[in-house]
This record gives structure tokens, C-alpha cells and sequence, in this order.
């Protein structure tokens, strides 16, 4: 599933690297059934998850059903239980035809589980891989979750992952007025936690609408810190399907605001940039409808032009020279920002585009962040897991 040519990349880079990544084997929470299955035995047990809870070979409502607990229903995220509809696509209801069991959707009429639906069940179980962006909506999703099970007093578990972009923090701070499902929480765009050091944050500063508090509890990943390398196992979503892609995501998602392409609709999903101009560069692409992955990508059967990313030779931290370097290359620059509400949501803020409209370069808005940037590194460390970068 992921390109050998980027884990070559991986293992030959050089001291000159920012992060000094340590060979691990990382044990993720959901593996360590001794640890949290005394919490739910003989418990009626909602889970959160989808095609990456996976223990090994077998999905963890699987290894559940196996051991007799008694799973009552499943609560799926953006993409669906099986990871298998596209950006943006309606989650239905419905049953899961390998166990029975009925599926509720968290992406569709309601994104946080209602109190009926909670009624019965004694505990919920969260499981699901996060890539360690706020723009990624399974954080989201997470912090709903954690608001319904403490309006209902539900106790939440919470099976820790590595986060693939753990390795550092970078990005604005998502300020007042821009909250939305792509910014829930006020947290940089890169926020270096796993989903077990987010709930707590959540949790601990009280970020979401309830009096109480959730009753959490984090299964740890064993053999982890915040050095460590972690190439997913599973591709996360439809458009993120292999390490590379997920490295570049933070620094490629504001394409998703403009009329440049960056690579939806081919096999290279956030691994190119290009658009039907042929002054955007060299290397050319034609963005396809994929059922279930791109269903109506931008410049849909057109050709485009652009960069490749495929062969860079370090790995990929977030960045603002490929957005920057785009929106200087078109006259007009409105013919690039298509949707600047949606750019301001993604960002968190509406100071980023007033900041390169005004000429600033990329070193003066990195510096304008690090104020806020280091007083969300101290909150963070209250709730960190595990050893740090630092």
C-alpha cells in the first residue's frame, strides 16, 4: 500500500534532518486487550471506528465479538465503518452485513451521538487512527464523542494510536469565531498528540458543552514517544494512502480553498500540485473520477501541470512555500482563492491570508505564530503520554 521509495527516503536521510527518529515497535491500545477488557466485560459497548481499529490482521469489533463482549453498536466517523466513501460524502445508517450489527452514522444528519442512542450502552470505545492535524475531522469527531458520553455519563475509552505527525507542533492556533468541524478545538494545525493526549486536553480543559466532565480512561501505546517513526499500517482515509501523502497533508490541505489541484482524482492524492495553466510547471496529471475515493475531483478530465512531490528527499514537515509559491504564480490572485471563508476555517484564522496579501514572507508569519505556539506547547505538556520531541 505505501511506496518503498519513500521508506528508502526515510532510511537514508541524512543528520541534517530536523528529528531524529528512533526505531520502535510500537504496541497500539487496541492490542492490549489485558489492560481494557476487565473495563467492559459483561457491558453493553459502543464503539467508535473504522477500516484502521485494527488489531493485526482482524478489526477490533471482530477480536471483541471473539472474546464475548457484548458490542451493541457501532458509531462511524467521515469515510464510513469500512473507510470507504469519499471526502465530504453522507454517512448513512444502517446494519453491517459481516457481524449484524447496526451502524450509526457520525457524519450525516447528527455528528455527535445522540442521547437516545447512548441510552442503553454502559461504556463506549474509541479506536480510530489520526494523521495529528485539526483540519482532520476524526479529531472532531472525538471531541463530540467525548461531550455525549459526559452529558450521558457514559464512560469513554479511549485506544491510543501513534500519531504518523507527532514529531513536532506548527501552524496557527485556531482562534474565536472560526470554530467548525475542521477546527473544533484551539489548537495549531499540527498539534503533536495522539487522540489519547487529545481527549485528555479536551477533556481536562473543559473544551466542549457540558457541566460534567467524561469519565475517560486512555489505553496507552506501549514502546512510543514522540520520536518515533510511525508508518501507518492502514491508509486512514480514501485520499491519504500512504506515508508521504500523510507527511504532506498539513502543508497541502489550504490547496483545498483555491483552484489548484493537488492530486484528488489520481493515484498520487496529496502528493502533487497542479492546475490547467500550464506556466504552474512541468509535470502534467489528469485528475479521474475513483468511486468511493474522488468522486468529482477539481479538473476532473482536464490536464494539469505542476510539481511532484513523490521524490523528495526528506521527510515532510509542514510548510508554506508550496501555497505561497502557487499564489504568487497567478496574476490574478482571486483566480486562486476560490473559497476564502473555507481557506480562514482550515487555518483557524483570517490573519494568514491578510498576512501573505500583505507581502509578508513565510519566516515573518512562522515568527508571528510562536508567541501562541509556545504557550499551547506548555498546556501541552500537562496531558502528554508520552516522552516528547523536546
Amino acid at each position: 500500500m505505501f511506496r518503498i521509495n519513500f521508506i528508502l527516503i526515510l532510511l537514508l536521510l541524512s543528520t541534517a534532518c530536523s528529528q531524529a527518529f528512533q526505531a520502535q515497535n510500537p504496541v497500539v491500545g487496541a492490542a492490549q486487550t489485558d489492560l481494557y477488557l476487565p473495563l467492559i466485560k459483561d457491558k453493553r459497548v459502543g464503539v467508535v471506528v473504522n477500516n484502521t481499529s485494527m488489531i493485526g490482521d482482524e478489526h477490533l469489533v471482530d477480536v471483541l465479538l471473539g472474546k464475548n463482549v457484548k458490542v451493541d453498536k457501532i458509531f462511524a466517523p467521515e469515510h464510513g465503518f469500512r473507510g470507504d466513501v469519499a471526502n465530504g460524502g453522507e454517512i448513512v445508517d444502517g446494519v453491517d452485513a459481516a457481524t449484524g450489527l447496526h451502524v450509526y452514522s457520525l457524519y450525516g444528519e447528527n455528528r455527535k451521538p445522540t442521547a437516545k442512542q447512548l441510552k442503553d450502552l454502559d461504556v463506549m470505545i474509541f479506536d480510530i487512527q489520526d494523521v495529528g492535524c485539526r483540519f482532520y475531522t476524526y479529531i472532531s469527531t472525538l471531541h463530540l464523542v467525548l461531550e455525549a458520553c459526559a452529558e450521558n455519563n457514559v464512560p469513554l475509552v479511549v485506544l491510543d494510536r501513534p500519531n504518523p505527525n507527532g514529531d513536532y507542533v506548527a501552524g496557527p492556533i485556531r482562534k474565536e469565531g472560526f470554530q467548525s468541524f475542521v477546527g473544533m478545538d484551539p489548537i495549531p494545525i499540527v498539534h503533536g498528540c495522539t487522540v489519547g493526549e487529545l481527549a485528555q486536553m479536551i477533556n481536562g480543559e473543559n473544551w466542549y458543552d457540558s457541566p460534567d466532565k467524561c469519565d475517560l480512561t486512555v489505553i496507552p501505546v506501549k514502546n512510543y514517544d514522540h520520536n518515533t517513526l510511525y508508518l501507518l499500517p492502514e491508509r486512514p482515509s480514501p485520499n491519504l494512502p500512504n506515508d508521504l501523502a500523510v507527511r504532506l497533508y498539513p502543508s497541502l490541505c489550504f490547496f483545498e480553498a483555491t483552484s489548484v489541484s493537488i492530486g484528488r482524482g489520481t493515484d498520487f492524492p496529496f502528493q502533487v500540485i497542479g492546475g490547467p495553466n500550464k506556466e504552474l510547471g512541468t509535470f502534467e496529471f489528469i485528475p479521474r473520477s475513483i468511486r468511493g475515493v474522488s468522486d468529482n475531483p477539481l479538473h476532473k478530465n482536464q490536464i494539469c501541470y505542476g510539481i511532484d512531490l513523490r521524490e523528495l528527499k526528506e521527510v515532510p514537515t509542514f510548510t508554506l512555500k508550496y501555497f505561497l509559491d502557487f499564489y504568487y504564480k497567478f496574476q490574478n490572485q482571486k483566480d486562486f482563492l476560490t473559497r476564502e471563508r473555507w481557506l480562514n476555517l482550515l487555518a483557524g484564522t483570517d490573519d494568514l491570508i491578510e498576512q501573505i496579501r500583505a507581502g509578508k514572507t513565510e519566516a515573518e508569519i512562522l515568527k508571528s505564530w510562536k508567541p501562541e505556539l509556545e504557550a499551547y506547547k506548555a498546556l501541552r505538556k500537562k496531558y502528554l503520554l508520552y516522552p516528547d520531541f523536546e
